[in-house]
């Protein structure tokens, strides 16, 4: 391997957002530090990502920068015994694609702790199907567990269903025996939402407002929510008694106008999940969950192939909600 593709992102006055995107080459050892070398096979695009390659979000904390939160690959090099030639790996999260360079390049110079070995069962395309999206999803419904959210206890809402993080949701929620009422603005997506398992669809409309009142009919015993602002607030609203809501996103925006009231009232628990920084056993714990929980058939239904060169394209239409469930990257 002399030099190998990989798309840069470059502050650049004048330009959309301050910066330039473009596709340039690297050698080796322009990578950044690392004890393992990874030749990344495929990737994925999450929101995180649109907003970085589009300059609509300060995401970047390092100039320049290749973006790609998730990878998935074969490692190359490695100067630690836990890892060999030829081991299937993958990483979400752990700052790439912020601080250090990430996935959209053919290959990645990585520190070993943030690495997970391909779960038994998953192909590097599976694992990139789920990615930092599926895997927050995870995060989420052991958050909704560890607080007594089960399915005995009543439905359980996904906001922003038809989203990454929503799709996979519904998914394992359904399989895991939940009722599952799924929340979305894009009619079109009934049949998609409800074939992934959710037996309810819920407009976007009747949470996307200000709430008018604290506290709200009871609907739901458990949440995940992907979007924040006045929907994170409507949905702890109608929560139910000694439910939880476990927040991941902020599609609709990051403000929270709310009150008290659901949580001494009715002892709402609200859950915050940061897929970036987890404990490596609950990385590990969460992939494992990943790979028994989610049904494969349901997983290909909400997922599209597409060469990485596509990924500034994708870019833009992810960010503008026009993306459903999730993409995978292929890096030739």
């Amino acid at each position: 391997m002399d030099r190998f593709k990989a798309l840069m992102i470059s502050k650049a006055e004048g330009e959309p957002g301050g910066q330039r995107v473009a596709w340039t080459t690297l050698a080796p050892e322009e990578l950044m530090e690392g004890e393992v070398l990874v030749r990344v096979t495929h990737s994925t695009i999450n929101y995180k990502d649109g907003l970085a390659i589009t300059g609509k979000a300060p995401i970047l904390r390092r100039w320049p920068m290749i973006p790609g939160i998730d990878l998935a690959g074969i490692v190359e090099a490695s100067d630690v015994p836990d890892y060999k030639p030829g081991d299937a790996v993958l990483v979400t999260g752990c700052g790439l694609g912020e601080a250090h360079y990430g996935g959209y390049a053919q290959y990645a110079r990585l520190k070993a702790e943030w690495l997970v070995p391909l779960p038994e069962g998953l192909s590097a395309a599976d694992a990139m199907a789920i990615g930092t999206a599926g895997f927050t999803a995870m995060l989420c419904i052991m958050g909704l567990e560890a607080h007594h959210v089960t399915p005995d206890k009543g439905p359980a809402l996904v906001t922003g269903a038809a989203g990454g993080v929503g799709s996979i949701a519904v998914a394992v929620l359904a399989g895991l025996g939940y009722e599952v009422h799924a929340s979305t603005g894009r009619p079109e997506e009934h049949d998609y939402l409800t074939g992934l398992g959710a037996k309810e669809i819920v407009d976007r409309a009747e949470l996307s407002e200000p709430s008018k009142r604290p506290l709200q009919k009871e609907r739901w015993a458990g949440a995940v929510d992907a979007v924040g602002s006045h929907t994170l607030a409507n949905v702890l609203a109608q929560t139910r008694f000694r439910g939880a809501v476990a927040a991941c996103g902020l599609a609709q925006g990051p403000d929270l106008v709310t009150t008290v009231m659901p949580f001494i009232l009715r002892a709402v628990t609200l859950v915050g999940i940061n897929s970036v920084e987890v404990p490596r056993a609950e990385r590990l714990e969460a992939w494992r969950r990943l790979a028994r929980d989610l049904e494969r058939d349901k997983l290909a239904s909400m997922t599209t192939t597409r060469p990485l060169s596509d990924v500034t394209e994708l870019a833009g239409e992810i960010v503008r909600g026009r993306v459903r469930g999730r993409i995978v990257l292929e890096v030739d």
